[in-house]
């Protein structure tokens, strides 16, 4: 692996993680950190795939907002309204 330049924050932080144990030593955290971001990632992944199926279903199926819904049933109840009126 190449050798990490991190920012002095985050050179603190990462060697706190070594001295207070919760980490081996700085490999550790950075294979830590990098995991962490496998995992996000995925996770951004999943969530994405998930709402655009969700919205090609919409499509298929051809669902209606709220807002489409009422727009419909307004239409379908104007005429009626005209003849009673």
């Amino acid at each position: 692996m190449n050798a990490v330049t991190l920012s002095p924050d985050l050179e603190r932080f990462a060697a706190d993680a070594v001295s207070s144990g919760r980490n081996q030593d700085m490999l550790a955290v950075v294979e830590a950190g990098v995991s962490l971001l496998r995992r996000t990632e995925a996770a951004r992944g999943a969530l994405l795939a998930s709402v655009l199926e969700a919205q090609n279903e919409s499509d298929r199926e051809f669902y209606l907002t709220a807002e489409d819904s009422t727009a419909v049933v307004e239409a379908r109840l104007s005429p009626r309204t005209q003849r009673l009126g």
